[in-house]
């Protein structure tokens, strides 16, 4: 029986990724989740009360000491609570003799813009040192979700959803004609299975170093994508085109104001760079076959439809 590691269940795409293994778990499979003590539990209780192999471990990302007793005891490490502590997993790993990992980064990386991309060059660069200095073989592989987007938490598309409904009037940098392929927390959910599937077959021997990104099913400008959330609100929003020259001195101007404090230079160059990323090997190796944006952001406005009518 394979023993595997799960961190973030309690996040999005990790509940989404329960709502796969509620509905297929694996065979000859036991899943170590790692949990907090204020995290919602529902799920992997409906895991265990359908006579699943899961054990809720209490723990903190943030300790060391948890993360090697987390770790013990584990063939395959699926990591999915973020790049932040995956020096410390993969650490933690090595040390306890874990034959696979997965680790869930962020197509971050292929900016060309210090802040946004450097960081993550140098983690991943330092977790392939570790492997690669290992004394066993280590199977390696990373996900990689563009812009994540499906509920109400997500952060991104939940931001533009409540600017369009309040603005009559929106300012689109360079008139928004910029390419992003935002991800649903659902297609990464499946996406999960699919790639522990994949390896539980064994499809994937014992010291590969492979790399997915995951990007959602329409590549689309983020003017198109405005226009959508105003025609899904039922609202009638002028969306007008601003200059990236006049952005960026804005945000210089920010910068200098507030002596250095608030920094959104980088932001705005980030804002107009393309984000849209092929997910073929993904397609190819483990059937990856995420939903058309459209669909998505019509579920996830309505979501926020509901939810305002609720707090009236």
């Amino acid at each position: 029986m394979e023993k595997i590691l799960v961190t973030g269940t309690t996040g999005s795409s990790g509940q989404y990724f329960l709502d796969e293994l509620i509905a297929a778990f694996p065979e000859d499979v036991s899943i170590r989740a790692l949990v907090r003590k204020t995290s919602d539990r529902a799920k992997l209780e409906k895991l265990i009360d359908m006579g699943k192999s899961v054990e809720l471990f209490e723990g903190d990302m943030t300790d060391v000491v948890s993360i090697k007793e987390m770790t013990l005891g584990i063939d395959i490490v699926f990591h999915i609570a973020g790049i932040s502590a995956s020096l410390d997993i993969v650490r933690a790993a090595i040390a306890n003799g874990v034959k696979r990992l997965v680790l869930v980064h962020t197509t971050g990386i292929y900016s060309k813009y210090k802040a946004a991309g450097e960081s993550y060059r140098q983690t991943e660069a330092e977790i392939r040192r570790l492997i690669a200095a290992a004394n066993e073989p280590i199977d390696l592989t990373i996900l990689r979700p563009t812009m994540i987007y499906g509920n109400l938490k997500d952060q991104n598309m939940v931001k533009f959803i409540k600017m369009t409904d309040k603005l009559r009037f929106f300012p689109m940098v360079k008139g928004g004609h910029y390419a992003l392929q935002p991800v649903h927390h659902q297609d990464l959910g499946r996406a999960y299975l699919q790639v522990l599937n994949m390896l539980l077959q064994g499809r994937q021997p014992c010291g590969t170093d492979r790399e997915y990104i995951l990007s959602g099913g329409t590549v689309i400008d983020l003017i198109d994508i405005m226009k959508l959330i105003s025609e899904y609100l039922g609202k009638r929003t002028t969306f007008f085109s601003v200059p990236f020259g006049i952005a960026y001195a804005g945000a210089w101007g920010v910068f200098l104001i507030s002596l250095g404090k608030a920094d959104f230079r980088e932001k705005v160059q980030r804002l107009v760079e393309p984000r849209n990323y092929p997910h073929d090997a993904a397609t190819r190796d483990f059937g990856y076959n995420p939903m058309p944006f459209a669909e998505g952001l019509r579920r996830e406005v309505e979501m926020y439809k509901s939810n305002k009518r609720r707090n009236q």
